[in-house]
């Protein structure tokens, strides 16, 4: 917890900036730093695992959106552009590039795929089409689409060093 105050305390006036920024009043944004202190100092021992600073002015933008409601302030229309607008604040470079690895891994496991396997494992897990109708379309039955449709699913979590978990059937939410 002292951890979380002091990660306050230290980034209190980038958290005033950015608030002001996003809220056009520095009022506004030095009460709801007021309040997400208090939430700060009530929280107890709980600490997020990830990236805390982000987290504390996730914590002040959300204070600030339920002072809005109190008070039954409404957002102008450049507030709301503003916060469509937004992007994630402070990607963790670490979270970043574990994610660059695991796409390219999967790019290169998908790549090494017999052609009928990929077309098959792409209709099913991103275009969302039924078995059926990718039967129809290779002119094979759903049974050998739904066994192709396994042996690409079991390649792409080998190589991606993760628990294929069958998801119907005997056996269904156990890893294979």
């Amino acid at each position: 917890m002292a951890g979380l105050r002091s990660l306050f305390l230290d980034h209190y006036e980038a958290f005033r900036k950015r608030l002001r920024r996003r809220l056009g009043s520095d009022d506004l944004a030095m009460e709801a730093l007021q309040e997400t202190w208090l939430r700060v100092e009530r929280m107890g021992s709980a600490q997020p695992q990830r990236n805390p600073v982000a987290y504390l002015f996730r914590m002040a933008l959300n204070t600030a959106t339920d002072q809005r409601i109190a008070h039954g302030r409404v957002l102008t229309g450049a507030e709301v552009e503003a916060l469509m607008e937004e992007t994630p604040d402070s990607l963790d470079p670490s979270d970043v590039a574990h994610g660059q690895a695991e796409i390219a891994a999967l790019a290169d496991a998908l790549r090494e795929l017999p052609e009928r396997q990929r077309a098959i494992l792409i209709a099913a897990r991103i275009d969302q089409q039924p078995i059926d109708t990718i039967a129809d379309q290779h002119g094979v039955s759903s049974r050998m689409i739904g066994k192709d449709l396994k042996k690409a699913l079991q390649h792409c979590a080998g190589r991606l060093d993760r628990p294929l978990v069958q998801r119907f059937g005997p056996g269904a939410g156990k890893p294979s």
